[in-house]
């Protein structure tokens, strides 16, 4: 698989000055961390739950969330299971792509249970997400995890949720921050990222962010969010992939957008699109994806198809940040110095710009380089098309 894969050779082509890699779910961690882009969520009650996947790799989704959690009621849980396990072992019957897959559980019992259940369809799995994650409930999971894997003989991640009110409450917090940084040490190899529950966040206070607000804009969550960076994110080598928090609004259709991009050619459409963006309650979105990467976050969690081409559209690498972070990491820039940006609009540092070039290039690897000509406009577009 590969972001922006959907589109044909020649759209590609023309988008690109260097095209997304592909790779696989065998791929290194570092890899998939970094690939995992809008990570969709879906109900495991889904009544044709392998066709909703395979439909929305056609879509261009690279990873998606079955929820068998507080997605779906306590009376619903073992239905889905069922459901899940049958339509699991249709995909893996099925000779198409799908994205990496991964099962937001309730319990860590139910790890074992399913990968036993699965028998060899459990090949269609990248993972697991575990809710609700702090060193006393973590371990249990992490646990379960590792000894699954060992039974099925198939690598397995996880992908713990840090939205527990102890990570909330100032008074908990740096106590819950170290003990969530044990457990994921301890069991770091199968750690693929950190997801955020802003949802979770905001209910211990009886709150919702409105549409034209960000996560940034509410002080109690953005506290959190800059402390777990902080402990959790590091840029030294100890830090882990945290994922951007999830947008709830989506009142765009793409069969209402679609007609907008197409009414007009690409250049001098920008401010027709942005004015679209804003009619469909996206442009909060747009400016939630631009202070996630600031804030150091990468990816993000979607609950609807309209919000993955956005994400990926972002995700694209520039060319004048790829022109940037190739300069910065030439072998001879290792002493360090300061140089001119061949944009000639800023300064580049090499010893302090070193992480964040080493960043971009990898995103440059899963997400690809944009064409110099070739901005968010375009890529969205065709995303839509």
């Amino acid at each position: 698989m590969r972001h922006f894969g959907h589109l044909s050779p020649g759209v590609r082509q023309g988008l690109f000055h260097r095209e997304p890699a592909e790779f696989t779910a065998d791929s290194p961690a570092r890899t998939l961390a970094a690939a995992l882009g809008a990570t969709l969520y879906s109900p495991a009650t889904r009544p044709r739950l392998a066709e909703d996947v395979l439909k929305q790799a056609a879509r261009g989704v690279v990873s998606m969330v079955l929820c068998l959690e507080d997605s779906i009621s306590d009376t619903e849980v073992a239905a889905a299971e069922d459901n899940l396990v049958r339509h699991l072992t249709a995909l893996h019957h099925d000779v198409q792509d799908h994205p990496l897959l991964f099962v937001r559980v309730r319990e860590p019992g139910q790890i074992p249970d399913l990968v036993h259940r699965l028998g060899p369809a459990v090949r269609t799995l990248s993972g697991f997400v575990l809710p609700k994650f702090t060193e006393e409930r973590g371990v249990p999971f992490l646990e379960a995890l590792t000894a699954a894997e060992a039974d099925c003989g198939r690598r397995l991640f996880a992908m713990p949720v840090l939205e527990s009110p102890e990570l909330l409450h100032l008074e908990s917090r740096p106590e819950t921050l170290a003990g969530i940084r044990r457990t994921v040490d301890k069991y770091r190899d199968r750690v693929l990222a950190l997801r955020l529950g802003v949802t979770d966040f905001c209910s211990a206070y009886g709150l919702r962010r409105p549409p034209d607000m960000t996560a940034y804009d509410v002080q109690i969550v953005a506290s959190v969010i800059g402390d777990v960076v902080n402990t959790l994110g590091r840029a030294d080598g100890t830090g882990y992939t945290v994922t951007g928090p999830v947008w709830e609004y989506f009142r765009l259709q793409e069969r209402m957008f679609k007609p907008q991009l197409r009414r007009s050619p690409f250049t001098g459409r920008a401010e027709e699109l942005r004015t679209a963006l804003i009619e469909h309650d996206l442009d909060g979105l747009l400016r939630e994806i631009e202070l996630d990467r600031a804030n150091g976050l990468q990816g993000k969690t979607c609950i609807h198809p309209s919000h993955v081409t956005p994400v990926h559209a972002l995700s694209v690498v520039s060319h004048e940040e790829f022109s940037d972070a190739a300069d910065i990491l030439k072998p001879e820039r290792c002493g360090g110095g300061v140089l001119r940006s061949a944009y000639t609009n800023k300064m580049n540092e090499v010893k302090p710009h070193r992480a964040w070039a080493e960043r971009t290039l990898l995103r440059a690897e899963v997400f690809g380089v944009a064409r110099e000509d070739v901005g968010f406009v375009e890529l969205l577009a065709a995303g839509l098309t």
